[in-house]
């Protein structure tokens, strides 16, 4: 037969694990409110460099605008502060990613290259033979045909006309 484990060592045994529990959830608890005390300091001063930016935009915008831009931040109205802050807050999310996922715009050798294969793609005869064969065709098709409709609008929406160059 076993030793019998008194009662009491096991109530200590379970008291110390739960204080160790309620310890290391109290380290836990402690780290997340500084991380959020710091996110709180970080969006205090975000948001001051904002109001102190956006006095600068709003002075240069009136500057520049004269009595329309008067008018246009009376629109505004209460909403002027809450739309430059968004703006701010939706700029710093922006470089944050942008340094942290190191975007950056291709640089010339990657375009050119990137065009030359395309190109040598395009000119090759076996190209639209392979496409018949796939049925690929009418994608390819449908394809050329969005990105010809984009262009257009685009010049539409450029000339501010439907059709032709308003000449007045």
């Amino acid at each position: 037969m076993r030793p019998a484990v008194p009662a009491s060592l096991f109530r200590h045994s379970l008291a110390r694990q739960a204080l160790g529990q309620q310890r290391s959830a109290a380290s836990k608890r402690f780290a997340s409110s500084a991380s959020e005390s710091q996110a709180q300091k970080k969006a205090q001063e975000t948001f001051a460099s904002v109001q102190k930016n956006a006095g600068k935009f709003f002075e240069s915008a009136q500057k520049f605008l004269g009595p329309a831009g008067d008018k246009l931040g009376n629109l505004l109205g209460s909403y002027r502060q809450p739309l430059l802050y968004n703006l701010a807050v939706t700029k710093e999310v922006l470089k944050q990613i942008y340094v942290k996922e190191g975007l950056q715009p291709p640089n010339i050798a990657a375009v050119k290259s990137a065009y030359a294969s395309l190109w040598s793609q395009v000119s090759n005869p076996a190209l639209a033979g392979n496409l018949l064969k796939s049925g690929e065709l009418g994608r390819v098709g449908v394809y050329g045909l969005q990105a010809y409709g984009i262009y257009k609008i685009g010049e539409i929406i450029g000339r501010r006309s439907l059709v032709g160059y308003k000449l007045d």
